[in-house]
């Protein structure tokens, strides 16, 4: 019979330091405060908390419970919903290459390989240095302008291998990186915190936007009742009312 080895339960997460505690508290309350209901407050919150160590900690989720008057296992299992929450340490830059069936087909996969080899690591791993995590993400909802990667949640559209590859090298030399479209890069804790609802203060960034290629807005200019520049095609075996005209 084989012995089965039990192992001992975790402790209780540790908090945070009380100067850090305070701070987050503060901010928390500020979160909270947005909501008639408390418990609505926790996808911000987390976004919080990452902002503070860069990955959803056991103290993060512990903070939060506290203060939503939540189980610890109720945090958790949101937290490990949602792939914007990192649950492990990562880089100063989270890279996403989508390789869903377009951006796939016209790049992505060939460029998702590529960025492996060129930094060494695999999916959903940081580079040595902790400047870089690669992930690949099944939809940049922007397939208009694949392939498509992303950057801290910024747009870098029409990607090549030999672009992707330049693009994070200048991030780990330190160099100015600019998105596609869209407000100028920021460090992921700094996004976090955007995230959570905080304005984002940097000069300019604000004003920074892109919109979403032609393609894409033709649903709208429909809606709007503008006349389609391209031909509608009937679906098979649906008359057009013009036969025999």
């Amino acid at each position: 019979m084989t012995d089965i080895q039990l192992g001992m339960p975790q402790l209780p997460a540790p908090d945070f330091p009380a100067e850090v505690r305070a701070r987050l508290e503060a901010d928390a309350r500020e979160i909270i405060a947005r909501y008639p209901d408390s418990r609505s407050a926790l996808l911000p919150m987390l976004h919080l908390v990452q902002s503070e160590e860069g990955h959803v900690t056991r103290t993060g989720m512990r903070f939060c419970a506290d203060l939503l008057g939540l189980t610890t296992a109720e945090v958790t299992a949101v937290a490990t919903f949602y792939t914007m929450y990192r649950r492990k340490p990562s880089g100063d830059y989270q890279v996403g290459v989508c390789t869903n069936t377009l951006c796939a087909v016209m790049g992505g996969d060939a460029i998702f390989e590529e960025l492996k080899q060129h930094l060494g690591v695999g999916n959903d791993e940081t580079t040595e240095d902790g400047t870089i995590t690669l992930e690949h993400i099944e939809c940049n909802a922007a397939c208009d302008f694949a392939p498509v990667v992303m950057v801290n949640w910024e747009f870098f559209d029409n990607q090549t291998p030999e672009s992707a590859k330049k693009m994070v090298d200048d991030l780990r030399a330190g160099r100015t990186v600019e998105p596609t479209r869209g407000a100028p890069l920021c460090t992921f804790k700094e996004t976090a915190r955007i995230l959570a609802g905080f304005p984002d203060e940097r000069p300019g960034a604000v004003e920074a936007t892109g919109g979403a290629g032609p393609a894409s807005l033709v649903g709208l200019r429909l809606a709007k009742g503008e006349n389609p520049s391209h031909r509608i095609v009937h679906p098979r075996g649906e008359s057009s009312g013009q036969e025999g005209k």
